[in-house]
């Protein structure tokens, strides 16, 4: 028989988001992962010389009778390295169960519920995402009323964004040999030390977000295996998740890269085919609570067209109703991130501006960005020197930068929260000064 169990996690030592994930994949099979809440860093609470905790709630089913589960918790705290210490003192990971089913137990090794979580707030914010309503046993009182009565004090968000501040920013990272855009970084002489020295220049110029990719999906590209998408990307996050302070997140439609990445320190993933490619990625985004950008594609080669000096676009896409049914399929993405167990608040749209759509198709999606952003996500938008531009003012990728601002103004008007770029220092400048007008006095009647 199945039983519904919410799980806390917490660690302060060494890598502390990688304990993290690394306890949650080893839970299975025994216990099964329907949902993660967002991290949060906390200050340390009992002993306060120590450094800071992060912490996170899992909602997940199990067999497992409750003095069973607490001897599989415990057996991932030893495996994982945890020695002895004393009360409230440091850890490297710590698993606790908070509620089993409606369960209430009074054993020598174990209380449920958790006898301390109404008076914690490392505990009851993150577990508010998961299950805001249910009613504690003994409490009588709901996840959110407890929630509410002890507050958020000394509780952060971890390395998240706020939508609607700003424009944010995301650099691209091609690790590939064969960029439409030239910018593959396999084809230099040292990939990883030129990754890095792209990403770090990428955040002083102003990037929130760095977007690494090991497999180009231009048209007419060629498909790469798993195995050869790691040993491009896994050695950049690795190295990157221990210096940047920007969100790392990985373009790949393939739920083993996504874990592996995730694992690594990613914190984002990228799905071009929103979740049409690999079933398997949305439990992936669910089981470790991560944001995911689903993206509209329609990508068919027969409709592919190549030309040497311009590059790769769609001629003849059918459509119908061109915005009605990217939004149609969008939507569709959405459901099946919901059917995983991936949460609103973790899905950001992309409308795939120039996926499986013609150069005029492009420049109505831009130009009616609103009715995409309507759907109620934030939204990406990826225009950077893609081949529209190239058509449409008939200049080879080097010299789209021109026409990528102009693309990316518009797109900022009509409602897009991150721009996904090449050229990230005069993109920043491009998004700063929009933003400053879009927000001065009375622009709200001029600018729609």
């Amino acid at each position: 028989m199945k039983h519904k169990v919410m799980l806390a996690l917490g660690s302060n030592l060494g890598n502390r988001v990688g304990n993290l994930r690394r306890a949650i994949q080893r839970l299975a099979p025994q216990v099964d992962v329907l949902s993660a809440s967002p991290i949060y860093e906390t200050d340390p609470w009992g002993y306060v010389d120590q450094p800071a905790f992060l912490n996170q709630c899992l909602l997940a089913e199990t067999d497992l009778p409750p003095l069973e589960l607490l001897d599989h918790l415990k057996g991932i705290e030893a495996a994982m390295g945890r020695t002895p210490s004393f009360r409230f003192g440091p850890r490297l990971i710590d698993l606790d169960i908070l509620f089993y089913d409606h369960l209430v137990l009074d054993d020598p090794a174990l209380q449920i519920p958790h006898p301390q979580l109404h008076q914690r707030a490392f505990v009851l914010t993150p577990l508010r995402h998961l299950a805001p309503d249910y009613v504690h046993p003994v409490l009588g009182q709901s996840v959110e009323q407890l929630a509410s009565a002890i507050g958020e004090s000394g509780v952060r968000p971890y390395r998240r964004l706020n939508f609607g501040a700003q424009t944010l920013i995301m650099g691209i990272l091609n690790l590939t040999p064969d960029s439409f855009s030239g910018d593959g970084l396999l084809q230099a002489v040292n990939p990883l030390e030129a990754a890095l020295q792209q990403a770090r220049a990428f955040v002083e110029a102003g990037a929130h977000i760095l977007d690494l990719g090991g497999e180009s999906t231009r048209p007419g590209s060629q498909p790469v295996s798993a195995e050869d998408e790691l040993a491009r990307v896994l050695r950049v996050v690795s190295a990157l998740a221990g210096e940047t302070p920007a969100v790392i997140s990985v373009d790949t439609y393939k739920a083993r890269v996504a874990e592996e990445a995730l694992l690594a320190g990613a914190d984002w993933i990228n799905d071009v085919w929103g979740l049409r490619a690999d079933p398997a990625l949305g439990k992936v985004a669910a089981r470790y609570g991560v944001p995911i950008v689903l993206m509209h594609n329609r990508s068919q080669p027969a409709y592919a067209e190549l030309q040497e000096r311009l590059g790769g676009r769609y001629v003849g896409m059918p459509y119908r109703d061109l915005l009605g049914e990217v939004k149609a399929e969008l939507m569709e993405s959405v459901t099946l991130a919901r059917e995983a167990g991936v949460r609103d608040e973790q899905i950001i749209l992309d409308p795939g501006i120039g996926f499986g759509k013609t150069v005029e198709q492009n420049l109505e999606l831009i130009n009616r960005l609103d009715e995409v952003k309507a759907l109620g996500f934030p939204l990406l938008l990826g225009v950077s020197r893609k081949s529209f531009i190239g058509y449409t003012l008939n200049v080879p990728p080097a010299e789209r930068l021109p026409g990528t601002a102009a693309a990316c103004v518009v797109g900022i008007l009509h409602g897009a929260d991150i721009l996904r770029v090449h050229d990230v220092g005069f993109i920043v400048q491009v998004a700063r000064m929009t933003d400053a007008i879009r927000r001065a006095p009375g622009a709200e009647n001029v600018v729609k």
